[in-house]
């Protein structure tokens, strides 16, 4: 297919229907893909529309909210002019049609340049409010839903436990790589071991909070035979004492 396409592009006259009504474009008003160190070797040559994406703009109907900056990823060259684009299928949509969105003129007032900043730039404050605020707050309203009850210890201990663990474990791989790419971290294995180690303990210790209302349904009411007791009752029993025997936050941890 890609050898098809080049040949095409190479010598069209041989592929188009004969006395079409439209002549063929010269080469260099062609549109052509470019690569993200295409471009940067191409410097100081800038991107046009100030690195918005065209489509987006014209689509959008040139409203000041249709001002998407594009990305280095998705660069064609028409022209002699270099054009950057939101997605890949606003690329393609350049590539069909170009004279559509090519000469674009920006309104007076665009967009500021937002600049990522990294998190560990940020002051104790800020880092605390960008980096720690959500998961807290996920974590709180977790602890709240469950409202958890370790065997042996009181609620307030049980609550601060879960929260420690939950906000331990909350990061599984794909959101330790993207804390990584985001913010410039160097995310170990062992972290991500670590994390899901914790993870773990999180389930095991919402399966021991389980253990009080399971036994205070199970054994309400008169005696029961062991005959007609749950086949996991007594399992879970012996689970429950044995974790009194444990000192203080050891059984969790």
């Amino acid at each position: 297919m890609v050898f098809l396409h080049q040949q095409f592009l190479t010598t069209p006259d041989q592929f188009v229907t004969p006395q079409c009504p439209h002549p063929l474009p010269q080469s260099h008003l062609l549109p052509r893909k470019l690569t993200e160190s295409q471009v940067k070797n191409r410097f100081p040559q800038q991107v046009e529309m100030k690195g918005f994406c065209s489509v987006t703009y014209v689509d959008g109907k040139q409203r000041y909210e249709a001002l998407v900056r594009g990305k280095m990823e998705f660069a064609v060259e028409y022209r002699e002019q270099i054009y950057i684009f939101e997605t890949k299928r606003k690329q393609d949509k350049f590539l069909r049609t170009p004279e559509t969105y090519w000469n674009q003129k920006l309104p007076s007032k665009v967009p500021p340049l937002c600049e990522p900043v990294p998190l560990t730039s940020l002051p104790t404050l800020g880092y605390l409010e960008q980096g720690v605020a959500v998961s807290v707050i996920k974590a709180m309203t977790a602890v709240g839903c469950l409202k958890p009850k370790y065997p042996f210890l009181s609620i307030q201990r049980s609550s601060l436990l879960y929260v420690a663990l939950y906000l331990k474990g909350r990061q599984d791989t794909k959101e330790l790589l993207e804390l990584k790419k985001d913010n410039g971290l160097l995310i170990t294995r062992a972290q991500i071991t670590a994390a899901r180690s914790t993870k773990k303990k999180l389930a095991l210790y919402e399966e021991n909070c389980a253990l009080i209302p399971y036994l205070t349904s199970t054994m309400r009411g008169n005696y029961q035979p062991p005959s007609e007791r749950p086949l996991d009752f007594e399992f879970k029993l012996n689970r429950f004492l044995a974790l009194g025997h444990l000192p203080g936050a050891n059984s969790v941890l």
